[in-house]
């Protein structure tokens, strides 16, 4: 959605029309014009808590050797291991690291909405958990994909700046016509993102972390997939899946990178762009080197 004045119900409408029908699955009828709802902690089933604790468990197991040190080390000190966490309780020490709190939302939200929270130092976090049938795939991003996948990094004070960066450019591509291009950067950084590390490639996007099969794949040999030195306007040129992983995966040296190559005026870059073709997903151009490969 692209105007400030979408209401709850043009919204699911809007959702609706372009799933065939489909709705989301959160609770939108408590949603303020922010699309903020209450957490109701107290709300969450043991079975839910224990379902929590099932996700966490498999997850962390996975992280040693491939999450980078900045995810891990946040993950440890937010103790959010024994069931779903009190987002109140995060957002105060989050607020105290780089400024950034939570806000619970019921699913996904308009783009606008999602913008304007990332320019102000806030994080919408769905307040749902996914059944014991999801366990393994869920299609709506649910609490532990939100929690567990994208807080912790919040907590490291360059990629909370990019983040914010991000949300200012998300407003501004909206009337550029840039937003499919800048939705591009968010999947292949925010959720899909590698760095190269002294001890190798980590990850430090949310959709791997929370995932138990791209968490392993997506660092392995022999899977068709490319690894790739990030370079902004290749990103924003190349395509993505969401139903299979990824068939691309872009690198960076270190969250500075982030920072600095999205702090320029897009402008530019938006009109270069709407002259060139977008690149397929698993393209690998004449002058790129395979990083998995080369390391």
């Amino acid at each position: 959605m692209t105007t400030a004045t979408v209401s709850n119900e043009e919204f699911l409408a809007t959702v609706a029309e372009k799933s065939d029908g489909a709705a989301l699955r959160g609770d939108y009828s408590q949603a303020d014009a922010r699309y903020v709802v209450q957490q109701h902690w107290d709300a969450y089933t043991e079975a839910e808590h224990a379902l929590w604790r099932k996700l966490y468990q498999r997850q962390a197991a996975l992280l040693p050797g491939r999450a980078c040190q900045e995810f891990i080390d946040a993950l440890e000190k937010m103790d959010a291991a024994h069931g779903i966490p009190d987002f109140t309780q995060t957002s105060d020490a989050l607020f105290k690291a780089t400024g950034w709190t939570i806000v619970a939302v019921p699913g996904l939200i308009p783009e606008l909405t999602f913008f304007e929270h990332l320019a102000n130092r806030r994080f919408p976090v769905t307040v749902w958990l996914r059944t014991p049938e999801e366990f393994n795939y869920i299609v709506e991003p649910d609490v532990f994909h939100d929690y567990f996948g994208h807080v912790p990094m919040l907590f490291n004070p360059v990629f909370a700046d990019y983040m914010q960066l991000y949300g200012k450019g998300g407003l501004k591509a909206m009337s550029l016509g840039g937003l499919d291009y800048l939705a591009r950067l968010y999947w292949y950084t925010v959720e899909f993102g590698l760095i190269n590390t002294p001890e190798g490639l980590r990850i430090y996007g949310a959709g791997i972390l929370s995932s138990a099969g791209e968490v392993e794949y997506c660092l392995s040999r022999g899977t068709h997939s490319h690894h790739l030195r990030l370079d902004i306007e290749r990103c924003l040129r190349t395509l993505y899946k969401i139903d299979t992983y990824q068939e691309t995966y872009f690198v960076i040296d270190d969250f500075q990178q982030l920072f600095d190559g999205t702090a320029p005026d897009f402008t530019p870059v938006y009109e270069r762009l709407k002259q060139l073709p977008s690149l397929p997903a698993n393209s690998l151009l004449a002058h790129e080197t395979e990083l998995l490969e080369a390391l």
